[in-house]
């Protein structure tokens, strides 16, 4: 067999894009051939890539496609601002699977690694005899958690939405509220869009030739074993991502969208700081806050007595009505706010940043990680309520602000003193050394794991091997 080609087709959100791409990096690194398939909005990294010298080819793909009811200016899932729009952009990505299955046709490829709410691309692949690979962009610890929660239902033994109960069946005892399980989750019964593609999801998992995760191996060990052993999955560690041969080749704002801060400005403020005295405050690219939370965090920011940054989204809140009069100056000096797209990794490895505080999205949580940061977590929707019980109570790595409601938009609910306490906890309680030194052991074993003869190293190797020698099931039945 000649050189392998993978092809890669990830959904239209940063928090999807930014991993795939850095994966396709990493494939064409080890000697394969990559393509990705990605749409005009989200096609400037890849280009970037293109001109640092990375060999990956990109197929572009019209989005909205043709007969898709969404509006034209609906790029991107960063835009489901509101319910009416789900159904429309779950329709949309049904209708890119003709135009896919045309370009796999033409592009030939040896395997397809394609995002978790593309299901109907399970058949897709093996329409063309090609194992396909979902890539769910978080970790298999939530994994577990979601598998459990579903074939448990442990939310239905409760009399409230505060009454805690805990998930079985997994190697940790992890207990959650109803208010925290994600809507998904409690109302799949229910006949709408959004439920209908959970199911194709769950399917296609099952009829795919295994799961890509953006972590690594020592992180989340009891659930690599749970996932293979219990839950009987295929899946291959390879991460993290970010740290793929430790380059450092692009600068880190070109993760993303162009930044709303230059980075000089950005790190020369952060250089006047000592070492490990700001806390660093970013929710994601979707999560969204009502006026009046981003006031109560503004006077939890202020009321921690801590220095820090904060990036706040552009939106509908731009008139900052929500902000405490006279804020800005008073916190001069000791508070920066980003209004927009921040260089996240630049500032997070920076000397004078000392914790983080995230809204558990895995992206973030893992470059939190990677740069040895305690965190206070403040879930908000998807699987992020998982994801902060892995940093808090699992890895023992972050203090949770208290956060007990999922919301897809406008999440609200925490006090300025809870904001207070948990940066103040983080930062200078008597914990914060003791998290630190533990998050610095998960920042090492996390270089090592990409490192030659790590872990994900040989996940990688492992992988590539398997698809060297792949035979499609219809034809290992020609073969008896």
């Amino acid at each position: 067999m000649g050189q392998l080609h993978i092809v890669f087709l990830p959904v239209m959100a940063h928090g999807h894009t930014i991993p795939t791409l850095d994966m396709a990096k990493l494939f064409t690194s080890r000697g394969l051939k990559t393509t990705i398939i990605a749409t005009p909005a989200f096609a400037g990294p890849i280009t970037k890539a293109q001109e640092s010298g990375h060999a990956i080819n990109l197929s572009i793909l019209k989005f909205p496609p043709k007969g898709s009811s969404l509006p034209d200016n609906v790029v991107s899932l960063d835009q489901m601002s509101t319910p009416d729009l789900i159904p429309k952009f779950v329709e949309a990505l049904s209708l890119l699977r003709e135009p896919v299955e045309k370009l796999l046709q033409e592009l030939n490829p040896n395997c397809l690694v394609s995002d978790m709410f593309l299901p109907w691309t399970a058949d897709s692949a093996a329409k063309f005899g090609i194992p396909r690979l979902v890539f769910h962009g978080t970790n298999c610890f939530a994994q577990c958690v979601a598998e459990q929660m579903h074939i448990h239902k442990p939310y239905k033994n409760v009399s409230s939405d505060a009454e805690p109960f805990s998930v079985p069946n997994l190697p940790h005892e992890l207990t959650f509220t109803r208010s925290q399980v994600p809507e998904f989750e409690l109302f799949e019964d229910e006949e709408n869009e959004f439920s209908k593609l959970r199911k194709q999801m769950r399917e296609s998992d099952k009829k795919s030739y295994g799961v890509i995760f953006n972590s690594f191996t020592e992180l989340e060990s009891d659930y690599a074993d749970h996932y293979k052993n219990v839950l009987g999955r295929k899946a291959w560690h390879i991460g993290p991502l970010l740290l793929r041969n430790n380059e450092n080749e692009e600068k880190p704002e070109s993760r993303g969208r162009e930044s709303a801060i230059d980075e000089h400005e950005c790190l020369s403020w952060l250089d006047s700081k000592k070492p490990n005295s700001v806390v660093y405050a970013c929710f994601g690219s979707i999560a969204t806050f009502t006026p009046a939370q981003l006031h109560e965090t503004a006077v939890g920011l202020e009321g921690s007595g801590q220095d820090f940054i904060w990036v706040v989204r552009n939106g509908k809140h731009d008139d900052e009505e929500w902000l405490p009069e006279g804020f800005e100056e008073r916190v001069k000096g000791r508070g920066l706010i980003i209004r927009g797209w921040a260089p996240q990794v630049a500032i997070l490895g920076h000397p004078a940043v000392g914790a983080f505080v995230t809204h558990c999205g895995w992206n973030s949580t893992l470059e939190g990680i990677c740069a040895g940061l305690p965190m206070v977590t403040w879930p908000v929707f998807a699987e992020q309520f998982y994801n902060e019980k892995l940093v808090v109570e699992v890895l023992r790595v972050g203090v949770s602000v208290g956060n007990k409601k999922w919301m897809r938009v406008g999440s609200e609910g925490v006090s300025r003193e809870a904001v207070a306490e948990a940066v103040r906890r983080v930062m200078v309680g008597e914990e914060a050394e003791e998290m630190r030194n533990r998050v610095e052991g998960y920042k090492e074993m996390a270089r090592r794991a990409v490192g030659e003869g790590g872990s994900s190293y040989k996940g990688l190797n492992d992988l590539i091997q398997e698809l060297s020698v792949y035979v499609p099931p219809s034809k290992k039945q020609d073969t008896v």
